[in-house]
């Protein structure tokens, strides 16, 4: 017992010490002192440039740049390069549409369709939709776009028996909160949203102009309409590092 007490001991930091920083976090530092004189938008050298600058591999530099997106520093865009980030887009937790969301921010919001028809449901959508025996569901997936760039990727899965003529009213309204209103006199009451960490897959990240296997941010809700029938099931996934999400309290009822 005593040899053991005395060795881990002997294992403890000393006061002083001096701690070796590695090489792609002292490049982090760098890079992120670099982007502090840049305006939003701007875009950073390459990754040859910055391993020719830093005298390092472009692995290294890759995991530096990979951990500034990580934490919302940069913008890595598939295809075109990185980028200082932009100010996040703020998301607050409410039944209203993304339409409404963005244009209050002064930006231009725009859906774009990427896939809409009639599927069968498994049991848990089955559940979730409050669907008998054979009955269809209808699935939406939309790519949502603030001012010209990818902000999420939306599947909806609504009660195709419900809602028939939904398509011709998405068309028409781009909302789709709007159109269930306005063409089929749904009152939203209510919806139940959780939130949970993913990583991008390989369409996903192709779609959302990002890297595959970066943090995303991965939406789900349930909502239901002031007769308490479901309305929608739908599934989203954000970039993390481009949105905040604020979620609003209320005191409990006594």
């Amino acid at each position: 017992m005593t040899n053991v007490v005395s060795s881990a001991r002997h294992e403890r930091p000393q006061p002083g010490r001096r701690v070796r920083v590695p090489t792609y976090y002292r490049i982090k530092q760098h890079v992120l002192e670099m982007t502090e004189a840049l305006v939003p938008g701007s875009r950073m050298p390459a990754e040859r440039l910055l391993a020719l600058r830093f005298d390092a591999s472009r692995t290294t530099v890759r995991l530096a740049l990979q951990e500034l997106a990580r934490e919302g520093r940069l913008d890595r865009v598939h295809g075109k390069g990185t980028f200082v980030a932009r100010p996040k887009l703020r998301r607050t937790l409410r039944l209203t549409s993304y339409t409404e969301e963005m244009s209050a921010q002064g930006l231009r919001p725009a859906t774009r369709i990427l896939d809409i028809g009639e599927t069968g449901p498994d049991a848990r959508l089955s559940r979730l939709l409050g669907l008998g025996p054979g009955e269809r569901v209808l699935r939406v997936e939309r790519l949502r776009l603030a001012d010209g760039e990818p902000t999420s990727l939306e599947t909806t899965h609504l009660p195709a028996g419900r809602f028939p003529s939904l398509p011709q009213s998405l068309a028409v309204h781009g909302s789709l909160y709007t159109a269930l209103t306005e063409d089929h006199g749904v009152r939203l009451a209510e919806a139940e949203e959780t939130i949970e960490a993913a990583v991008a897959t390989p369409r996903e990240a192709a779609l959302l102009a990002t890297d595959v296997g970066l943090p995303m941010l991965l939406l789900t809700r349930h909502t239901r309409d002031a007769d308490g029938l479901p309305v929608e099931w739908t599934r989203s996934v954000h970039p993390g590092s481009r949105h905040t999400f604020t979620v609003p309290l209320t005191p409990p009822r006594r």
